[in-house]
Formats: structure tokens, C-alpha cells, sequence
């Protein structure tokens, strides 16, 4: 209560007391990065992201050539997301190799005049669009040089990054995992086979852009902590490489694959992706669901404090602050989310000297849920069950 002005009477201040609410952040927006040389130019200009809430009516103005139409209606067959999509220009060149090179500049982008271009441009869709996207992908054109790129710019935006595990076979596609650590990135190997209206039959598509639509389909009816694995997808009709798999046995293709931290394609009552693992170099980043629960805490945890900067900092701030947050973690622990979590003030690293120069620091910790990844039971064989055989003709039972 300010009393810098004199009254003699009584004075009545409104306080807005109790505890501050933690919002979670948005996790199903898609950022894609495409090409599409016939694309209407005014609805999706070159290198400018783009925020796209009607898939359906994107499709129709996507054009039919380049990889735009393709991803946008695999994605549409998931789910009905927000995209943010930036648009490239196709690879020019004297040869192959130069295309490709060509290719590989234009959609890892760079900042020319004060704009980004390509996956950057996806780093500006908050400042101009007011979204944030965090399913991460560049289906059809993510070579090596793109996947590097790739992380970068999810490790940015706090977001996850899928990418193909180039190779002919099982054996080239876990030696290409062999080329990344990041705990942003799932790699997938093979592709889909899926029927093309404009091609009038069977044709490959890339397995990322499905991948996208699924996470983002599974964030909005299950949520971030379930992983991409064993959930049947849409609109496919086969896999481009023969995959043996087998849920009984490790000495698979498939088994193989995701031994590697490779995510593979299986057919089992539907097609399904069949793997959860990142190419994280860190155990506790292994699964796609660790990863990903540690962004959006962090993320959560972050926004949802912008109303305690620089308010006064008394003891009642400290708690409140400590009250949120352990009263979040209950609630994510009840719906599932986590196993657990706690958030403590530690005296030794909030001292004095801190203190009175208004930094505060406080702890927490917690436990993502991992998926059921490998489920063993054991099987005996008894005779056990003879003993009360006479009893059981005796009876009729």
C-alpha cells in the first residue's frame, strides 16, 4: 500500500492474492520447410514463414510439383495441426552434385538482410506469427548437411527434428545414425509407399512428413510424453525397403534398426512407426519422450514465470513461486505426464551477495515417463497342477 500521498482517513488497496496458474506451453505446431516451384507465390512466398491453419485450403494452393503438396497431405491425414511452412526455391546446377549442393544451401538458409531464409526462418514465426514451432522437419530434401542444420534450429526453438537415415539397406542406415548425437533428432528408415492421385499409382513418400503429422496428432489426443512408436498412421500402403520384424525377436531387421537408435516402419494390424530412441550420445535423452519433457518443462517453467520478473524480491515471492511450480508438478504427475517432480529453495546458492543484487535461483527436479520399450515375461512349465487331479474327477471340475 503507497502512502507517499497524505490523507487522514482510511485507505483500502485491492490485492490480487493466490496462487499463480502455470499454462503449458504449445507443443503440436509443425515446422516445415518445403519446396514448390508452382506454388501460389502470394500465399506462400519464398523464405517467409508462413502460418497455415487450414491444411486443406494450403493444399489447394501448394501446387503439385516440388515436396510441399506431398508433405502437406501426408501431414493432413494425421491430424488438422498449425503449421508454420517456409518455402524454398529449388536447387539449380550444372550437375548432380552441384544441385544437390545448391539444393542443400537453400534450405539450411542463412540471414541476408536482416531476414532469415530457409530452416532459420523458422527461428522469426514467433516474432511475426506468434507461434512457435516444435515438430521440425524437412521431408524429401534433409540430406546430412540439413539434418546438422536441422538440430541446430530445434535446439533453438526448444524443439524435436525429424530426419530420413539415408542408406540402401539396414546396414548403411545404422552406419548414417553413427553421424549424429543430438537429443533433438529421431532418424527414420525406410519410407512409405503410398498411392499418388497425380501419378496415378504407387509411389514413394517420405517417412518424415508422416512422422510429423503423427507427433502432432498424438501431442493433441494423448500428449508430448507418449512417443512416436506403435501408433497406427494413415493414408500409407506399404514400405519402400523389405523390413523383417518380429515382437518376439531382437534378431530382426527391425531390431537391428532400433538397436541402432533408428527408427523403422513395421506392418501389424496397420502400419506403424517402430522405435522411440533419439541419436542422443546421452542415455537419459535416449527416448524421443525424455527429450521432449524436458523442453516443454523447461519452456513452461520459463513463460510461466514472466509475471514474477522484477517484482519485489521478498520471502512471500520465493514461495509463491515454489507453490506453482510443485503444484504443477502434481498435476502433471496425476494426468501422467511425469512420474514425479519437486521444486526447493537452496540456501547456498541463494546468498547475500546474490540476493541483493535481485538474482534468485531455484531447483527442481524430475522424472519423465519412459515407454515400455522392452516387456519380458517368463514362462514355466509345472506339473504342479496334477496334484489335486483325483479331487477334480471326484467333483466334475
Amino acid at each position: 500500500m503507497s502512502s507517499a500521498n497524505y490523507h487522514h482517513g482510511v485507505r483500502v488497496t485491492e490485492i490480487s492474492a493466490g496462487l499463480q496458474a502455470i499454462t503449458m506451453i504449445s507443443t503440436a505446431i509443425i515446422g516445415l520447410v518445403a519446396t514448390a516451384p508452382d506454388a501460389d507465390a502470394t500465399v506462400f512466398p519464398l523464405n517467409t514463414p508462413v502460418l497455415v491453419t487450414k491444411i486443406n485450403t494450403a493444399i489447394d494452393k501448394a501446387g503439385v510439383h516440388g515436396t510441399l503438396a506431398p508433405a502437406l497431405t501426408a501431414i493432413s491425414e494425421q491430424t488438422r495441426p498449425i503449421l508454420v511452412v517456409v518455402r524454398v526455391a529449388e536447387g539449380q546446377g550444372a550437375d548432380p552434385q552441384a544441385k544437390q549442393a545448391d539444393q542443400d544451401a537453400k534450405v539450411i538458409g542463412t540471414s541476408v538482410g536482416g531476414r532469415y531464409t530457409g530452416l532459420q526462418a523458422l527461428l522469426a514465426a514467433q516474432a511475426q506469427l506468434g507461434v512457435k514451432p516444435r515438430i521440425l522437419g524437412a521431408p524429401g530434401l534433409d540430406s546430412e548437411p540439413v539434418a546438422d542444420a536441422l538440430v541446430s534450429v530445434a535446439q533453438k526453438l526448444r524443439g524435436f527434428g525429424y530426419a530420413a537415415a539415408h542408406g540402401d539397406d539396414v546396414s548403411s542406415a545404422t552406419a548414417y545414425r553413427d553421424l549424429f548425437g543430438a537429443r533433438e533428432l529421431m532418424l527414420l528408415w525406410p519410407n512409405w509407399k503410398k498411392f499418388d492421385v497425380n501419378a496415378a499409382g504407387i509411389v514413394e513418400a517420405p517417412a518424415v512428413a508422416y512422422a510429423m503429422g503423427l507427433r502432432a496428432r498424438i501431442d493433441q489426443e494423448y500428449g508430448w510424453h507418449k512417443t512416436l512408436s506403435n501408433v497406427p498412421i494413415n493414408g500409407v500402403q506399404g514400405i519402400s525397403r523389405d523390413v523383417h520384424w518380429d515382437l518376439q525377436s531382437p534378431d530382426t531387421d527391425a531390431g537391428l534398426l532400433n538397436a541402432a537408435g533408428v527408427t523403422t516402419l513395421i506392418q501389424s494390424n496397420g502400419y506403424r512407426f517402430w522405435g522411440s530412441r533419439t541419436t542422443s550420445s546421452e542415455e537419459l535423452f535416449a527416448f524421443e519422450s525424455a527429450t521432449r519433457t524436458a523442453q516443454v518443462l523447461a519452456d513452461t517453467m520459463a513463460e510461466g514465470h514472466m509475471w514474477a520478473v522484477d517484482k519485489p524480491l521478498h520471502p512471500s515471492l520465493v514461495k509463491d513461486i515454489l507453490e506453482g511450480i510443485n503444484a504443477k508438478f502434481r498435476e502433471l504427475k496425476s494426468g501422467g505426464y511425469i512420474l514425479d517432480g519437486k521444486a526447493w529453495y537452496d540456501e547456498e546458492i541463494n546468498t547475500t551477495a546474490t540476493l541483493k543484487v535481485g538474482k534468485l535461483r531455484i531447483d527442481y527436479d524430475y522424472t519423465p515417463v519412459p515407454p515400455l520399450e522392452d516387456l519380458g515375461f517368463q514362462q514355466r512349465i509345472t506339473d504342479a497342477y496334477f496334484s489335486d487331479f483325483a479331487v477334480r474327477v471326484g467333483t466334475g471340475l
